[in-house]
């Protein structure tokens, strides 16, 4: 059970699980495209196990007793993801009716059930057929985008609680282009420079189609790290400060402040996209709402091996999840803090937070120890209105395949039973005790 109550974090905070499609629909039949993920699986080495997204979870027929498992934890909200792929196959064009029938369903299965639903437009399955005409390395991306956006709004926009436009843009942009772990697996400066504008342009594009269809309560999805300094040596600092603006100051900066951190734009001048400056506005669209995705910290040092970014990082002392992730809360309250202390004072909500791990007893650990994390920033005055467990279900986990389980409810991919773990649990004591 958790050392916290329900009521400590305010009578309008939500409490919610957290999911994205290409993870756990599977349902890749009914009209729906393939995605850059179904290629990037099926290409041998970048995936262990060759695992793939086909079948997933079995969410696209079994979503009834998902939704079922959310409202009887006590949740209520629900974050979940449209897959751009089901509802627009070619990226552009021609709208999938199979795509919008399935997204009607589940969205009125949330409300039936008294769950607030929290969409996400883009959870990084992008249609391959955009990724033939340079996905996001190329500009007019924002424009498809956009179309995508307003295809949803009108659809959808009056039943939704909450829109982000995108998850997670470092891992978009950065972990996709330039580190190549996930797909399209470019592994290229430019192409990583071109992407990490062109995802916040498109961001600002869709803000612009969601408010001409009368979408409210719009935001974004920023997956933040709590970076920090090897050591106290001036060339670690350097390295942390370099660290800190590639994975936090680029995506804050952009969106809340229309500026990107001048290390950056530095040190990238000669691939930055041409006119990359007028975009700026777009970028930093107002919004109502702020997500922040939090697992871990970075440590940086330097390294003189790399020129461009002369950084590397080193494992910290801490206790780590089976990924190798190091177990730190203080960062989610110092980020937090942060967020509304530098850059808005918007509405933040823990759109993720979770631990991969077989053993249950630690990820209830885990959690106690982040929704505490939770409470001390919001007891430093950040106005942090929700947070979502990451995630309902063990699910396809990108790269690591089918190995890695963040899920409160276990799922034997054999034959799909839903089992709730100690977690889910935990989760359901501390939101069903009404003291």
């Amino acid at each position: 059970m958790f050392t916290v109550d329900r009521k400590d974090f305010g009578p309008n905070f939500v409490f919610g699980a957290a999911t994205a499609a290409y993870q756990i629909e599977g349902g890749q039949t009914d009209g729906r495209g393939p995605s850059i993920w179904d290629t990037f699986a099926a290409t041998p080495g970048n995936v262990k196990n060759a695992d793939d997204g086909h079948m997933a979870c079995d969410h696209y027929n079994r979503w009834p007793e998902d939704l079922d498992l959310i409202r009887d934890a006590g949740f209520e909200g629900y974050r979940f993801s449209l897959a751009w792929p089901r509802l627009i196959p070619e990226g552009t064009g021609a709208v999938n009716q199979a795509g919008l029938d399935f997204y009607d369903r589940l969205i009125d299965g949330m409300l039936e059930r008294g769950l607030k639903p929290f969409a996400t437009l883009y959870h990084w399955d992008l249609p391959s057929a955009l990724q033939d005409k340079g996905g996001w390395m190329n500009r007019d991306i924002a424009g498809w985008f956009g179309d995508y956006a307003a295809v949803v709004g009108k659809r959808f926009g009056d039943r939704l609680h909450a829109t982000a436009t995108i998850n997670e843009p470092w891992c978009v942009a950065f972990l996709s282009h330039f580190l190549g772990v996930h797909a399209p697996g470019y592994r290229d400066m430019r192409a990583a420079t071109r992407a990490m504008h062109h995802v916040l342009y498109a961001h600002g594009t869709a803000i612009d189609a969601l408010r001409v269809q009368g979408v409210k309560n719009l935001g974004i999805v920023l997956n933040l790290e709590k970076s920090e300094p090897a050591t106290d040596s001036a060339e670690d600092q350097v390295a942390f400060d370099y660290g800190d603006a590639l994975f936090n100051r680029w995506y804050l900066g952009g969106v809340f402040k229309g500026q990107y951190p001048e290390i950056l734009t530095t040190a990238l001048a000669k691939v930055m996209p041409e006119g990359w400056e007028k975009d700026m506005e777009v970028v930093s669209r107002p919004l109502d709402w702020v997500g922040i995705n939090y697992y871990t910290r970075g440590l940086y040092k330097h390294d003189a091996t790399r020129p461009l970014f002369p950084i590397g990082q080193v494992k910290g002392p801490l206790e780590k999840n089976d990924l190798g992730w190091e177990i730190y809360p203080q960062g989610l309250t110092d980020l937090l803090v942060r967020v509304s202390r530098d850059y808005t004072k918007l509405p933040i909500y823990v759109t993720e937070n979770g631990m991969s791990e077989d053993d249950d007893t630690r990820r209830v650990a885990f959690y106690d120890a982040h929704l505490q994390a939770v409470k001390a920033a919001q007891g430093q005055g950040a106005d942090v209105r929700g947070y979502f467990a990451w995630s309902l279900l063990d699910n396809y986990e990108w790269a690591e395949g089918y190995s890695s389980r963040f899920g409160i409810v276990h799922v034997d991919y054999q034959t799909q039973k839903r089992t709730p773990k100690g977690s889910y649990r935990a989760f359901q004591g501390m939101l069903h005790n009404t003291r």
